[in-house]
Parts: C-alpha cells; structure tokens; sequence
C-alpha cells in the first residue's frame, strides 16, 4: 500500500480492462494518494475513479496533446510532485500514450514505479494454450502499405509466437493473408471482450479461424495469438555434413543425434544418419 500521501515520483498505473474485480487494491490507494491523475479521457476515467471514492484531479493526457503538454508535466515531477498515468482500460503504455512522458522523466531523474495489474495481452496470452515463453508483440499491425507487408512477413516467419491487437472488422482478412504467407496449418487463439461479460477464447488453425470470422465477425475488443513457424527442416545432405563435422569435432552419437533434433530433424532421422558409416 502506498502512503495517505504518494512520494514524488511518476506512477504508472494499470486498470482494468472490463472485470471491475481486477482493480487492484494498491492501484486504488495510489490514485487516491497521488496529486493529479494523466489519464487518456478524462470523461472515462471520472467515471472509473468515482466508484471507488478517488477524488484526485484528472488532467488530460493523450497522442494529441502529449507534445505540449510534456515540458510542463515533467517540470511539476523535478519539483516534487506526484502524478499517475492511467489508460482508459489496463497497462498503460502498451499500445497507448505515456512512453514519452516515462523517458522525459526517467532523463530529468525523476522516479518511475510500476503499479501492475491488468493487460489484454498477457491475458490473451496466458489462455491461448500457444507456447509463449518468447513472443514477439506487434501492437496493432498498419493498415496498408508495405509496414503492413513486413509486419505481415515477419508474423509468417517468426520462430516463437506473435501477439497482436486487431479492430474486429479486420480479423478475418488479416488471418487470412497470414495463411497467405505459409500459416494456414499454424494454431493461432482470438480472444474477444477479455474479462468482460461476453468474453470469448476461439482457438484453432489459422486458416480455420480466418473462414469463421469471415462468416461471423466478431464484435468488442479483440487480441489475436499466433503459434510459432514450423521449424525448417534441413535436407539430409546438409544434416550428413553437419554430423561428418561433429564427428571430427569429437561429439558422441548421443550429442549428435540431440543437436540434430534441437535443429528440427525428427527422431528418426538423426538416429540414422548419426549411425551411418
């Protein structure tokens, strides 16, 4: 819990991304101790702060005013003053306003503290049943042109899972120029209204996916998950020479065989070519 009043400093604050419930409770004691609230709609966010009794003034800070009003916001901070960041629903900065202003204070040597707490992206992520011990996040992909064609190709190429934001309107095409680029058999997870009363997890192929929405467009806010490229899988040419050079390096046939697997070879294969001669 933070102290009746905040010590100085820049307070980054999550809020909840529809369950009420995910309001944490260090959250709430921080707003209501700071001495002024950043938030991205004041309107929104007067609503938010009102049901649970937090009545710290809102100042209002987004991509529109964010340049101007910078200078002054951070020389508030130099001179000892409290300030929250908030976002109209969950972890600030990610995919919304606030980068700047953290770095401006983070260069003029003012303190930064992190209050956690809710995320469409790590909630997508955690009930997507995809691997995502690394993944790449994306943010919402452009709209057209060629950052779109290489965010696009990089999704069709990356080795671990890729997380993006996407309008609902959009879902089916953009999964479908993902199966464009080789996905069509990758597992992929659109999550819709996390946390929210018509919350919806559907999982399957990318391509299967892709023929769902386009049938029946998905409505509310949306986080597509996207499993991994398969694995390349070297020519047994290239895997001989690989195993004739371990084998001059003074590798077992049992390190070999694991290297050629953790290199995309099946069992089967290593185990065999790693016998060979």
């Amino acid at each position: 819990m933070v102290d009746e009043s905040a010590p100085p400093g820049l307070y980054v604050v999550s809020t909840p991304i529809g369950n009420m419930g995910d309001f944490s409770f260090r959250a709430v004691e921080t707003l209501r101790s700071v001495a002024v609230v950043l938030a991205e709609d004041t309107r929104h966010s007067r609503h938010l702060l009102g049901r649970y009794d937090i009545h710290t003034a809102l100042v209002a800070y987004h991509e529109h005013n964010e340049a101007r009003s910078l200078p002054g916001l951070v020389e508030r901070l130099v001179a000892g003053e409290s300030m929250a960041l908030i976002t109209d629903a969950g972890t600030p900065i990610v995919s919304d306003p606030g980068a700047r202003l953290v770095r401006a204070a983070i260069d003029a040597g003012v303190r930064v503290f992190p209050v956690p707490g809710a995320s469409a992206l790590l909630a997508a992520i955690v009930a997507s049943g995809i691997p995502a011990d690394r993944f790449t996040f994306l943010g919402f992909l452009p709209r057209k042109g060629r950052e779109r064609r290489e965010a696009l190709q990089l999704i069709g190429q990356s080795e671990h899972a890729v997380v993006v934001y996407e309008a609902p309107s959009r879902v089916s095409d953009t999964l479908s120029e993902i199966a464009e680029l080789g996905g069509t058999d990758r597992e992929a997870a659109v999550a819709r209204e996390l946390t929210k009363h018509f919350e919806d997890i559907r999982r399957g192929t990318v391509s299967a996916l892709s023929a769902y929405y386009k049938e029946a467009p998905p409505r509310g806010e949306v986080v597509i998950v996207i499993d991994r490229a398969a694995a390349t899988v070297a020519s047994e040419e290239s895997l001989r020479s690989e195993v004739a050079r371990m084998r001059v390096d003074g590798h077992s046939t049992r390190e070999i065989i694991a290297a050629l697997v953790r290199g995309g070879a099946s069992r089967n294969v290593a185990y065999r070519l790693a016998h060979e001669g």
